[in-house]
């Protein structure tokens, strides 16, 4: 390593809570000087994790792909020229990539960025994958005091017609969804009593109930997040009968909410159980409440990331003999609205729950619900 990449390392050593410490070491042989200043300053303005943590993986990407594609570093500000260049690289028509070879992503640069491991797909980027890098090379632009071309319509009119032109259909983060049947099949693989299977059954129940918590907000969620509530009737009808546990989080800021927000879920019954277990089987009364568990079942004291909670509801997908490539942590969100759907309980009922903003998103699962069951696909059956 030299001696300006270890500086940079131990430089965005102060973003250890974002960055974990593989991705700082990746990080540092990317980015410029300026970048990690940029970063870090970024970080003491109170940007949440998750969004720095998203612009700091686009900028690692931006500067790999601009010193593939022009052999120099990123510039500040970009000009629209690069801009365009960017999106030409990313959205294309694949039947014009066979009848020319120059269209779209340059072989030279693909190979850069896959032997960097930065590109795993030989086909044009999603849309929203491409409009989000632009977002993010506009955000870190304006946070140096500049002024990009991001509005430029040239560029507008070249993201419209790449867009046409890739053709590429909308793919779901989980192309299944964990609905409640599938769910019960998780939890079969993890009824043990060893301390990983403890922490997985909450880890799913947990995320499921509260709403479908994106894995993002599973992994970062803490202690001082939980606050018991009293014990909830079974049948509100008869509030002097049986009672449930219950358990509120407060959400702080998530995807969709903001940290001064009131925002909080409710956790009732079988999932408060599982959790309260969890916590009381790892001894956990502080800081993080999802954590790794070593192959010598010895537990961490820093979070678990994101993609160890995708890599989880893969592995419990495996045990229980369906196929991982369907699921993926997504699932437990789109399965618990799409749940709902089918108990007929009430969109706005179920948003509060999921927080959910767009009603509109929030109502596709309901629609497909509605279709399913309706009689329009079943003329011919």
């Amino acid at each position: 390593m030299t001696s300006s990449v270890a500086a940079r390392a131990e430089a965005l050593d102060a973003l250890d809570s974002v960055l974990p410490f593989d991705r700082r070491e990746f990080l540092a042989g990317l980015l410029t000087d300026s970048d990690v200043e940029t970063l870090r300053h970024l970080a003491k303005e109170g940007i949440g994790e998750n969004s720095l943590r998203a612009l700091a993986s686009d900028l690692g990407y931006l500067e790999a792909w601009c010193q593939a594609a022009t052999g120099s570093p990123l510039p500040w500000p970009a000009p629209e020229a690069l801009l365009i260049k960017f999106v030409a690289h990313h959205l294309w028509d694949p039947a014009k990539r066979e009848a020319d070879s120059s269209h779209g992503m340059p072989d030279e640069v693909a190979t850069a960025l896959k032997s960097a491991g930065l590109l795993r797909i030989d086909g044009p980027h999603a849309p929203n994958t491409v409009r989000r890098r632009l977002s993010s090379w506009s955000t870190l632009t304006g946070w140096r005091g500049l002024t990009g071309k991001f509005n430029a319509p040239g560029l507008r009119g070249a993201v419209k017609l790449a867009v046409r032109a890739s053709a590429r259909p909308r793919v779901r983060k989980s192309r299944k969804a964990v609905t409640a049947d599938i769910l019960a099949s998780l939890l079969r693989t993890c009824a043990g009593d060893r301390l990983v299977d403890v922490r997985d059954r909450a880890l799913l129940l947990t995320a499921f109930a509260s709403g479908g918590r994106r894995r993002s907000e599973v992994s970062s969620l803490r202690f001082e997040q939980l606050i018991d509530e009293d014990p909830v009737p079974v049948d509100p009808k008869e509030p002097d009968g049986p009672k449930l546990p219950c358990t509120k989080i407060q959400l702080g800021r998530t995807k969709t909410t903001e940290a001064d927000e009131d925002a909080m879920v409710l956790l009732v019954g079988r999932p408060v159980t599982a959790l309260r277990e969890w916590l009381e089987e790892a001894k956990i009364t502080e800081g993080a409440v999802f954590r790794s568990i070593d192959r010598w079942g010895n537990l961490e004291r820093r979070a678990m990331t994101p993609q160890a909670v995708n890599l989880i509801v893969k592995r419990r997908i495996a045990e229980a003999g369906l196929d991982p490539t369907l699921f993926s942590a997504h699932g437990l969100r789109s399965g618990y609205l799409t749940e709902t759907a089918r108990r007929g309980i009430p969109l706005i009922e179920a948003m509060q729950q999921s927080q959910h903003r767009s009603v509109n998103q929030a109502s596709r699962y309901y629609n497909e619900v509605d279709r399913q069951l309706g009689r329009a696909a079943r003329v011919i059956v």
